[in-house]
């Protein structure tokens, strides 16, 4: 048998929390959440009873509690499993359907507690990343509308209907320009806008081609670029335009330019003469 792990986050100022774990021989004693609590099974296979069956969720399957949800787990076969499993309180995934969605009514109930949908895992695993590796609070809540949205589309009894796009996003791109280094809220830029978060995003997709967390990151890359030029050491730079530390400016560097912030500093300069 492997060694069993786990490791927890919690958001400091909001109600999203997430596990990563690993399990062969733990036994999860029947409990329910406060929280909706979505799961993705990475490797093995997990079996759970609730609402008075059993089901298993193998590798690449979904998760979905609804708030005190009774459910136990075990591992379902050798050499156990590994998952991820995100809790969002229900009042934040209100805000996040009232802020998208045309006449939101009650809160979402996910109709089976196990569904094989990749578009869902894989939202899923894009929220849980923003949230561990610290992505920036736009990136954050991008990624959890996002979620929530595919999971209320796609789970529920009754899926909401999304509400009509038009936003002129212009000045929010202007505060992204201003303020860069700032780690902005999807809340600001869409006030900034006049328009709901869900407006701001898919008004920067139609007009820009990307998402306002892809776009501020370019921004911040092109203002270190300009740094690094200067002889910039690549730490300092990485706190000045924005990014957690050295190591997310590289990561993000080198996969937008194919080089990394030291390389790109040391590079020899042209004259032309």
């Amino acid at each position: 048998m492997g060694k069993e792990w786990s490791c927890y986050w919690r958001a400091a100022d909001r109600p999203i929390e997430v596990m990563r774990a690993r399990f062969d021989r733990h036994v999860y004693h029947r409990h329910s959440h406060e929280a909706y609590s979505f799961g993705v099974t990475e490797h093995g296979a997990q079996s759970f009873s609730c609402r008075g069956a059993g089901h298993t969720s193998a590798a690449g399957m979904v998760m979905a509690f609804n708030p005190d949800d009774p459910h136990d787990g075990r591992s379902a076969e050798e050499p156990g499993f590994t998952y991820r499993i995100i809790h969002i309180g229900p009042r934040l995934v209100a805000d996040v359907l009232a802020d998208a969605t045309e006449r939101p009514s009650a809160l979402p109930l996910f109709s089976v507690p196990v569904l094989e949908d990749p578009v869902l895992g894989a939202a899923l695993r894009r929220l849980s990343f923003t949230l561990v590796e610290d992505a920036g609070r736009l990136a954050q809540d991008e990624a959890l509308t996002a979620a929530v949205l595919a999971m209320a589309r796609r789970g529920t009894v009754s899926p909401p209907r999304l509400a009509p796009v038009s936003a002129p996003v212009e000045r929010a791109r202007e505060l992204l320009h201003a303020e860069y280094a700032r780690n902005i809220g999807a809340d600001e830029l869409a006030a900034v806008a006049g328009c709901s978060r869900h407006a701001l995003h898919r008004g920067f997709l139609v007009k820009y081609g990307m998402a306002a967390s892809d776009y501020q990151r370019q921004v911040r890359l092109r203002a270190a670029r300009h740094l690094l030029e200067r002889g910039r050491p690549p730490g300092e730079v990485a706190a000045e335009v924005g990014f957690a530390d050295q190591p997310h400016l590289t990561r993000w560097f080198g996969r937008y330019y194919g080089i990394t912030p030291a390389a790109y500093r040391s590079s020899t300069v042209i004259t032309g003469r």
